[in-house]
């Protein structure tokens, strides 16, 4: 009976999740929608609760820059002094309907998308992507890097949301539809959804009447070059869905897994807000020229809320392009791969049929309880960072979590059940 009601409530989680549409509805300052970010100097970042001392340097080279962005400090030591006195308040982005790339570190000035779950009426939140090279979500706080948060706070985020304010809602469903037919598997790989995005908003950023044709053209030229642009919408409509069936409060369906460079976490919708942790792993992969796994931070970052929601490297066999940029090998490997977290999930989401798999669904709803009986760990496909700030992206690859978050939470849930040892 206790099994049968443990298989109800996840099913029911599985719906949810199923049922979820986020619609993509402005991009604004963070503090417009963050209540926490409105007094004082408070920094969001990415992963379960972390201080400043255990942060690794990427991660604090990222405060860095967002204390220079918000000109709290005007220097580095300052801004770092500032820091090591715990004078920043420090709270995860998962506390407060967001979530943050790498890092994650998100101030109050910065432009955030702006998503909602029409489904549970639920919104959630996320930076937008910087490009590649050097920037804040790696660690860098150069002043280029300064100097693009500001661009993106003053132009392209008030562009896309007049944009989006004249356009309407976009429906991000359709887009992933669209995108993982074309390749994408929404972690590494969001070159079709992010053109399918620009495909979307650029015949209305030309018709802004309010907008100086400059700038028009540096946004379209933004989005035109920055390939993983999708990646950050994509994670902030997971981490809206996730959240509106996590409402339901019972089951042992994993509803975020996220890493702060220390620590590995995950959630189950039976235990609430409740994080279950263990070390966090470094990513196996691939390296650019120059660099090996010796110059690799650990793993971070909120993004594994793609593989949550089952895109990223739970949809592996999505992106066969893709796999070995991250190390993965062939087709062949990749289809083993989304072979294997069938064994770890509850069903098969019919809103986003993969070509190369037959046109079966994505896998969705990881259960904790399989994890724990097989051994078998979720996939996340990952960028790997230099553990030195500022240095950026190095390589990309996969990580799994460590298995102990599973247990834990397995056990956590079936004492809240009334079963003991």
């Amino acid at each position: 009976m206790v099994y049968q009601t443990i298989n109800e409530a996840n099913q029911a989680v599985v719906a949810k999740i199923i049922a979820g549409s986020p619609f993509l509805l402005d991009v604004v300052p963070a503090k417009e929608v963050i209540e926490p970010l409105r007094t004082g100097k408070v920094l969001l970042h990415a992963g379960p609760p972390i201080t400043y001392d255990k942060m690794v340097d990427p991660i604090q080279g990222a405060c860095v820059g967002a204390v220079l962005f918000e000109g709290w400090a005007k220097d580095e030591d300052d801004a770092r002094e500032l820091l090591a006195n715990g004078e920043v308040e420090l709270i995860p982005c998962h506390h407060v309907d967001a979530v943050g790339p790498m890092g994650g570190i998100t101030s109050a000035n910065m432009a955030v998308l702006v998503v909602e779950n029409k489904d549970e009426n639920n919104r959630a939140y996320c930076t937008m992507n910087e490009g590649i090279g050097a920037v804040l979500r790696f660690g860098a706080y150069s002043n280029e890097v300064v100097t693009r948060l500001h661009w993106m706070k003053d132009v392209l985020g008030p562009t896309l949301s007049k944009a989006l304010k004249k356009k309407g809602p976009i429906n991000i469903n359709v887009l992933v539809a669209k995108a993982i037919a074309m390749g994408d598997e929404f972690h590494q790989r969001n070159i079709a959804a992010s053109l399918a995005f620009l495909k979307e908003v650029a015949p209305t950023i030309v018709s802004l009447e309010d907008v100086e044709q400059e700038e028009k053209e540096a946004v379209i030229q933004f989005l035109a070059d920055t390939d993983q642009f999708f990646l950050n919408i994509m994670m902030a409509s997971a981490k809206s869905v996730m959240d509106g069936a996590r409402k339901l409060q019972e089951g042992t369906v994993v509803t975020a897994m996220c890493r702060n460079g220390y620590e590995f976490g995950i959630r189950i919708a039976g235990m609430g807000d409740q994080w279950f942790t263990g070390p966090v792993n470094t990513p196996k992969g691939l390296y650019f020229s120059g660099f090996s796994e010796s110059d690799a931070a650990p793993d971070m970052g909120d993004s594994a809320i793609t593989e949550t929601f089952g895109v990223g490297g739970m949809a592996m066999i999505a992106a066969p392009a893709v796999t070995r940029f991250v190390g993965s090998g062939g087709f062949n490997d990749a289809l083993n791969t989304s072979e294997e977290m069938t064994e770890i999930t509850l069903a098969h989401n019919p809103n986003f049929s993969v070509p190369t798999w037959d046109f079966q669904g994505i896998t969705t709803g990881i259960d904790a309880c399989k994890v724990v009986e097989t051994g078998i760990l979720p996939v996340i496909n990952t960028g790997i960072a230099n553990k030195k700030a500022g240095l950026g992206q190095i390589g990309a690859g996969t990580v799994t979590p460590p298995i102990e978050c599973f247990e834990k939470a397995v056990l956590a849930y079936a004492k809240k059940l009334g079963f003991e040892g």
